[in-house]
């Protein structure tokens, strides 16, 4: 019974299973390679590969740094709080306006600027709070007396038509807004022309 049953071992081992080397022809042919894939069925990379993938990477990043100059990694340096330092405002000059202390008009003979008490002075920055026009001024001139509000209203700004109410007079000066005017001849307080709602508008420093 033993007998029989070692030869029907020895014949299903004969018929079904092969004896496999490490070397022989038949290890690759027969066993191994239905067990793998092949290259183009399923790609893969080997310790090698990717040895050689990293140290080119490697390589392209040195070659990048070295284009970027020295310069560009200064004004990236963080300060010691984490944060990017901060750059110093230049204080720019500005330019100071002052208004006048007291304000004055005047004939073409008084020098134009800043009036103070000390130095009275014919205001020529005057602004009229009425109408929000700037005060024009002619030197060596005087208003007609025919002159109207709707004159002034209907022409201010445009000096040439404001000139038709000019009259020539040496040592005088015409001051007109949309809404006002005045002849002067002499140095005169605002105050002394109450209907002149006119205040100074700032000189330059």
């Amino acid at each position: 019974m033993e007998d029989d049953l070692d030869d029907l071992l020895d014949e299903v081992e004969k018929k079904f299973c092969r004896k496999v080397t490490p070397h022989g022809p038949s290890d690759k042919s027969n066993t191994v390679k239905p067990f793998m894939q092949t290259t183009k069925e399923r790609p893969y990379c080997t310790t090698e590969d990717i040895a050689t993938r990293r140290k080119r990477d490697s390589e392209d990043i040195d070659a990048i740094l070295e284009d970027i100059p020295a310069g560009d990694f200064d004004s990236f340096e963080l300060s010691q709080h984490g944060q990017f330092p901060k750059t110093e405002k230049i204080a720019l000059p500005q330019s100071t306006k002052r208004k006048c202390g007291q304000v004055f008009l005047g004939g073409s003979s008084i020098k134009n600027g800043l009036g103070t008490a000390v130095s009275q002075r014919s205001c020529d920055q005057l602004r009229c709070i009425s109408c929000d026009f700037r005060v024009a001024m002619f030197d060596d001139h005087e208003w007609d007396p025919s002159c109207d509000y709707l004159f002034f209203r209907n022409n201010m700004p445009d000096c040439v038509k404001l000139r038709v109410k000019l009259r020539r007079r040496c040592g005088a000066r015409a001051y007109c807004c949309q809404c006002s005017w005045h002849s002067a001849r002499d140095l005169t307080h605002l105050t002394q022309q109450p209907q002149l709602k006119w205040v100074c508008g700032k000189h330059e420093a």
